[in-house]
């Protein structure tokens, strides 16, 4: 592999900023959920999962702290067909999308001729998911929630929508993790603008675009997974087959690597071995 610069941008402003690098072909590029969130939510899953060759931290442009872009005047133009331009700048790419992330890979089939292979954690192959957790919430209601939420649709801007992450911490995170899950999504940069976005054009509408025909692919998520269910995946047959590697991650919630990071690391070795078996 030739040398790299840490940070590149594609011509519409996708940023990608490498974070690991070591021996391995591969490089793995990882898109955040959210939208809105930013690619630092995955740092920690990055360390947890230690894996060969180069990782990259992928923005969308207009995604987290991934704002005011020259010559970009409408960043959500493209959304988010600009992911072809990320698996495009690199060889050998493995990409992996959390929550919203692993929907927005899924919308853009252009992208399966330039994978060497794809992890969708915590994600779904349809908008269904969202109405099996607004009755996860509705059964299970955080009166700050509805606080923040009243606040935040009066007032949409950054600040608010960290205080809504914040207050439905509970509802994304084991008892026993809630502490480090809340520290997590604290040090986030939060764009209100992302998440407007997504709600005017992706996130009641969504539905999978394509499905992997030969290309290892990772589906893993957790158990306790009460923000995405994992239900979906089972009545989807196009989701299945000798490529397709499915983990369920004991304890795990919506960010499983919190809880679980061993069994996390073990399902992303698993990829790995997958991949370097040359089942492309």
């Amino acid at each position: 592999m030739g040398a790299q610069r840490q940070e590149q941008r594609t011509r519409s402003g996708v940023r990608l900023r490498r974070v690991a690098s070591g021996a391995g072909r591969w490089n793995w590029l990882f898109l955040p959920g959210g939208p809105g969130l930013g690619s630092q939510s995955l740092q920690s899953l990055v360390e947890v999962v230690q894996v060969p060759g180069s990782v990259w931290l992928v923005d969308l442009p207009g995604d987290g702290s991934h704002r005011d872009l020259p010559g970009v005047p409408d960043p959500y133009a493209h959304w988010p067909d600009v992911l072809v331009e990320a698996a495009q700048a690199l060889d050998d790419v493995v990409m992996v999308g959390h929550s919203t992330g692993g929907m927005f890979m899924l919308s853009v089939p252009e992208l399966e001729e330039h994978l060497a292979g794809m992890a969708l954690v915590s994600s779904a192959p349809h908008a269904g998911w969202r109405t099996a957790f607004a009755r996860y919430a509705q059964d299970h209601p955080i009166p700050a929630v509805d606080t923040a939420a009243e606040r935040y649709a009066a007032h949409p801007n950054d600040q608010n929508l960290r205080d809504l992450t914040l207050a439905a911490a509970p509802w994304n995170f084991s008892e026993a993790a809630l502490a480090e899950g809340r520290s997590l999504l604290e040090g986030l940069p939060y764009h209100h603008a992302a998440v407007a976005w997504a709600d005017a054009h992706f996130d009641d509408t969504y539905q999978a675009r394509w499905s992997p025909q030969a290309l290892p692919t990772l589906i893993v998520s957790g158990a306790q997974d009460q923000v995405v269910t994992q239900h979906l995946w089972q009545t989807e047959p196009a989701f299945t087959g000798p490529h397709i590697l499915r983990r369920r991650i004991e304890g795990g919630g919506h960010f499983p690597w919190i809880e679980n990071p061993e069994a996390v690391r073990a399902s992303f070795t698993d990829l790995t071995e997958h991949l370097d078996n040359g089942t492309t």
